[in-house]
């Protein structure tokens, strides 16, 4: 007989596969306000070049490269997981989607820290 379950329920939550789809989808949006962020700097060019100076010299402050840090984190977490999502979806790797979200995830962790590191250096 069917169970029927509360509304409230999340225990679909503990799959690997619905977290990625739920860090999938947030890590897009994440993107799509950076890039509405970046047309916004670009756009104060327009302003002059006095209005684009100051917005940099404030943007290439410490606290900004440590955000740059978590965007790098972000752009690789998306463009790994869709790569999986693509493995998935059109090579038949539905059996071993665990397997691949934990090694892409990994090596996008390797490149975060390395370009982290990188990041780090050119902090003034």
């Amino acid at each position: 007989m069917y169970k029927q379950r509360k509304p409230y329920d999340l225990s679909y939550t503990h799959f690997v596969g619905s977290w990625a789809w739920i860090l999938h989808r947030l890590s897009g949006l994440a993107l799509i306000f950076y890039l509405c962020l970046h047309i916004w700097v670009i756009h104060t060019l327009t302003l002059g070049p006095e209005s684009f100076n100051r917005l940099m010299a404030f943007l290439t402050s410490p606290l900004f490269r440590m955000l740059e840090i978590g965007l790098w984190g972000v752009i690789l977490y998306h463009a790994f997981n869709g790569v999986r999502v693509i493995i998935v979806d059109f090579f038949g790797g539905a059996a071993t989607q665990k397997k691949w979200f934990f090694g892409l995830i990994a090596a996008a962790f390797l490149l975060w820290v390395a370009g982290g590191v990188v990041i780090v250096g050119h902090l003034h």
